[in-house]
């Protein structure tokens, strides 16, 4: 067995692994802290703290598809892991921009933590409310996991046929040679059933067939 052909396919399945669980970690993690301006109390402030799941809501869903796909490569065959790789790094190109939007504009991707703190809907209307939005780590650390996904999907695509088949799921079907064994056990059941059905004994055919001694 090619044993860089092994490693490579390890490396790929654990990229979109790593990659995934970085991007899910940080779905659970608090992204910006938000400092919002109450107008009826003369310029007083509050704190309001936002995490993954206001700021990118699809990203678990997306950490979680790379999961199923990453489980699905380590038995794919050489054709479906040139689409499994296609669909990796789709999937990372949408972890990166669904993080990307929120890092662009941060007053938006907390605007829907603020509607439901202070009862005020819309976005203009929450954003007036939002007087600065300091961001944590943690999107750059989603951002760096769908960066992973994406690589570890292009590196299946360029080396996904000379990966090592599964002995389970590589094999093919044996046919046997002779005729009478390639007939499953229980047609020939069937047909000896019919011949003792017709008063004809199965076994006579046999019997002649055996050399004289």
């Amino acid at each position: 067995m090619n044993v860089p052909a092994r490693r490579m396919k390890l490396v790929a399945i654990l990229g979109i692994l790593v990659g995934s669980g970085l991007a899910l970690l940080s779905w659970s993690q608090a992204w910006y802290t938000a400092t919002l301006v109450d107008g009826a109390a003369a310029g007083s402030a509050a704190s309001l703290e936002v995490g993954g799941q206001g700021a990118s809501p699809a990203l678990s869903a997306l950490a979680l598809a790379g999961f199923a796909l990453a489980g699905a490569l380590t038995i794919a065959g050489p054709l479906i892991r040139i689409v499994l790789g296609l669909l990796a790094a789709l999937l990372g190109g949408c972890v990166v921009l669904a993080v990307s939007l929120s890092i662009a504009d941060p007053v938006r991707a907390v605007s829907s933590a603020v509607a439901e703190a202070t009862g005020v809907a819309g976005a203009e209307s929450t954003a007036e409310l939002v007087a600065d939005v300091v961001a944590s780590p943690w999107p750059a650390v989603a951002l760096a996991g769908g960066v992973v996904v994406v690589l570890a999907g292009i590196a299946v695509v360029v080396t996904g046929r000379a990966w090592p088949t599964s002995r389970r799921y590589g094999s093919g079907v044996r046919v046997a040679a002779d005729g009478a064994s390639a007939v499953p056990t229980s047609d020939r059941a069937v047909d000896a059933w019919d011949d003792l059905s017709r008063g004809d004994d199965p076994t006579d055919g046999d019997e002649r067939a055996e050399p004289t001694r």
